[in-house]
């Protein structure tokens, strides 16, 4: 089973979009496990205090290194995995990809990090190995980062998806490929008096011409 294992200052932001669809069904299934961490709980103070002001002044507050430090062994502690990495989501990180979605599914075991504020003590790249970008923007906070990275390795796993060929076919399967068009019923659509078909060669039955075509209409980033 692949271990997914979030900390965040917000542990049930996202538990509705784990019990649904894929993810839901992997998680049955015992292909993955989603556990999430209040970073909270390794505070020291009555209000549980996760962030401050930054040195050197500026704008906003940070997340503190000592609460994140002490979260993060706590985590790895009695972990039975072979292969883990730890990830902070951030917008200065590497951007995530299908490639890193690839190397990340051979993991036994992750850890994500979801920053806050307006960042994070950057003492904190001493203990994680990789900081994690999902794009050139900036979000509240890291948590949609970790659903998105976790989805898109749940589904290359074996047993996730009810047909195996949809991860092999579908856009970035190879690098920098995007899948070909794709329809289903009806054979013609209308809007008024404007006819939308489906592309004939979809419709007789020669899977050389299918495959020839869609070969053809695999668009190249």
């Amino acid at each position: 089973m692949k271990k997914f294992k979030i900390i965040t200052i917000f542990p049930e932001i996202l538990n509705s979009y784990y019990r649904e669809s894929i993810i839901k069904r992997a998680c049955d299934k015992k292909i993955i496990d989603i556990e999430n961490y209040n970073l909270r709980d390794w505070t020291t103070d009555h209000h549980k205090t996760v962030d401050d002001t930054p040195y050197g002044g500026g704008a906003g507050m940070l997340m503190k290194i000592e609460p994140l430090y002490k979260a993060i062994q706590a985590v790895k502690k009695g972990s039975t995995k072979k292969t883990r990495k730890i990830v902070l989501m951030a917008a200065s990180g590497n951007t995530w990809s299908q490639k890193k979605a690839k190397e990340y599914a051979k993991l036994d075991e992750l850890i994500i990090i979801c920053g806050r504020y307006e960042g994070v003590d950057a003492r904190i790249k001493e203990f994680v190995d990789e900081e994690i970008s999902i794009g050139d923007y900036v979000l509240t906070g890291g948590e949609l980062g970790a659903a998105v990275i976790i989805d898109s390795i749940t589904r290359l796993l074996p047993g996730v998806l009810g047909n195996e060929e949809s991860a092999m076919e579908e856009s970035h399967s190879e690098e920098g490929v995007l899948e070909y068009p794709q329809y289903t019923r009806p054979e013609v659509f209308k809007v008024g008096k404007k006819n939308y078909p489906v592309p004939r060669v979809l419709l007789e039955g020669n899977h050389k011409l299918i495959n020839e075509w869609r070969k053809k209409e695999q668009r190249r980033k």
